[in-house]
């Protein structure tokens, strides 16, 4: 499949099937997602992988941060529709800048720069294992619900830094259609 073809095909799947991965996939989505560009080539990412046999305890993590939120009376959108998605996953990949701070402590002018580099650098890295695992025939969810749950992943992953996000693969069990997009006229301006 040619990379302008992955890109068109590839679709968020939030249905997957109770079968395992193949054995070598996510050595090569991962390799892919290490092989992104980044800003000073800096490759400001960790990846950890929490499979069928950790699943679980995952769920439990998300589901108990969920409930700690509606108890403050706080709304998690679909985090709880996320969740169950996650639950059926066979691998969830958490995506954690080292080098990062959690939102909500200070930053430095320099620090804010640096983090919004490392972040597009990030999001480059999650896209290659998007395409490649489209390449595989294996499906894949961007999620970025892990957020409500912050602290306490990290913890449990022992991970130190900042969690941008989470994305879970398995063996695709729908095939959605395309989602509209917006009009080319209306998002690109030639100067």
């Amino acid at each position: 499949m040619n990379t302008y073809d992955a890109i068109a095909a590839r679709r968020s799947i939030r249905k997957f099937k109770s079968e395992s991965l193949p054995e070598d996939a996510m050595e090569t989505i991962l390799k892919a997602a290490t092989l992104a560009p980044s800003g000073k080539n800096r490759q400001p990412w960790q990846f950890y992988v929490v499979g069928e046999d950790k699943r679980n305890e995952m769920i439990d993590i998300m589901r108990d941060a969920l409930a700690a939120w509606k108890e403050r009376g706080e709304d998690t959108g679909s985090a709880k529709w996320t969740t169950d998605i996650m639950e059926t996953a066979p691998a969830t990949v958490f995506v954690i800048n080292p080098d990062g701070v959690d939102p909500w402590e200070p930053h430095t002018v320099d620090q804010q720069f640096q983090e919004l580099v490392d972040t597009q650098s990030i999001g480059a890295a999650i896209q290659n294992m998007l395409l490649a695992a489209q390449d595989l025939g294996i499906g894949s969810l961007w999620i970025c619900d892990v957020l409500y749950a912050i602290t306490e992943l990290k913890t449990w992953l022992g991970a130190q830094g900042e969690l941008i996000a989470a994305v879970s693969f398995g063996i695709p069990d729908e095939a959605p259609s395309a989602r509209p997009r917006k009009p080319m006229d209306e998002v690109v301006r030639t100067v």
